[in-house]
């Protein structure tokens, strides 16, 4: 078994049996394709409404919903191929994991976004339409893309000054370590990480405290405010886990080696399928607005299937 993911690159030399093997790459696709579909309903609902595609709170979500459907379909793509196909093109696993190092990296950087609209609409309502227009909304998405790939592409650039050109050419297990096996690329790694990592939780504790008493003495939605950032933070924690991942998986190795794969398989899922799973909770379900349109747009395609059954016989 082979895992690779953004920040998560593991090569387990003991294979799994082979009904293990399908066991968890049928798991793994089911939850991939089950939140994928979730999540597409939310992009048909968003793109269907004038109310959501001129908000930017809903704005920020949709797209922190289309990062996380690339970043899990790029996951599971290498999941497969490391149980498949085991060695692929250099070129082609630069491509895979570089598009999915930018959605992961996309994902804390979106929340902490989120968090401070939160904080704007319910500290600074009256400033709120003119601080968060769709036009800035749209620029701070372009400025987290920008973000996560100053972050990322150094790695590419180190390896293209340092590898030989047959290099790229060659065939490899889709690891972050073997696409970019220079040293220097992980210093700096760690190095930026612990930048990102205060930055972004200051940011997500500075938002919860200043909503938390504002809601103290104020309406309902300020509270609801204050939880929507907790469950920020909630799932901000399972995305920065990915950072101590490699040094915890490290300890498991060596503690638990017979074990390693099954370890291996659930930090996967815990780490890179449980906080993708959250976000249709937190908009989909707890927001009334988006959950009243949902449910609409749901009950329209089971009537309009119902019909079509119907019709058929």
């Amino acid at each position: 078994m082979n895992v690779s993911s953004a920040n998560m690159t593991v090569v387990v030399r003991f294979p799994d049996s082979l009904s293990k093997a399908v066991t968890k790459n049928v798991i793994v696709v089911f939850l991939v394709i089950s939140i994928n579909y979730i999540n597409a309903s939310l992009v048909h609902t968003f793109s269907k409404h004038q109310i959501f595609y001129r908000n930017p709170r809903y704005i920020l979500f949709i797209h922190l919903v289309v990062n996380d459907m690339i970043q899990v379909t790029l996951t599971i793509i290498m999941f497969i191929i490391s149980y498949t196909i085991h060695r692929i093109n250099v070129s082609v696993c630069c491509f895979l994991m570089l598009t999915a190092l930018f959605a992961t990296e996309n994902t804390p950087l979106n929340l902490a976004c989120m968090a401070v609209e939160c904080y704007i609409a319910i500290c600074m309502p009256l400033r709120h339409v003119q601080i968060c227009t769709v036009r800035r909304t749209l620029i701070l998405i372009g400025l987290i893309w920008i973000t996560s790939m100053l972050s990322v592409l150094p790695d590419l650039f180190v390896t293209l000054a340092t590898e030989p050109l047959d290099f790229f050419g060659s065939r490899v297990f889709c690891l972050r370590q073997t696409v970019f096996p220079n040293p220097v690329n992980t210093k700096r790694r760690n190095a930026l990480y612990s930048v990102f990592l205060v930055v972004i939780w200051i940011t997500i504790f500075f938002t919860y405290f200043k909503i938390l008493f504002t809601a103290k003495a104020a309406s309902k939605d300020a509270k609801k405010a204050r939880n929507t950032v907790l469950l920020h933070g909630f799932q901000l924690l399972l995305c920065m886990s990915t950072y101590v991942g490699p040094p915890l998986l490290t300890i498991i190795k060596q503690w638990l080696p017979r074990d390693y794969t099954d370890h291996l398989f659930a930090y996967y899922i815990t780490i890179q399928i449980l906080p993708r799973s959250i976000i249709p909770f937190i908009y989909g379900v707890r927001d009334n607005t988006f959950r009243r349109y949902l449910k609409r747009y749901l009950c329209c395609k089971v009537t309009v299937r119902s019909s079509t059954i119907r019709n058929l016989h």
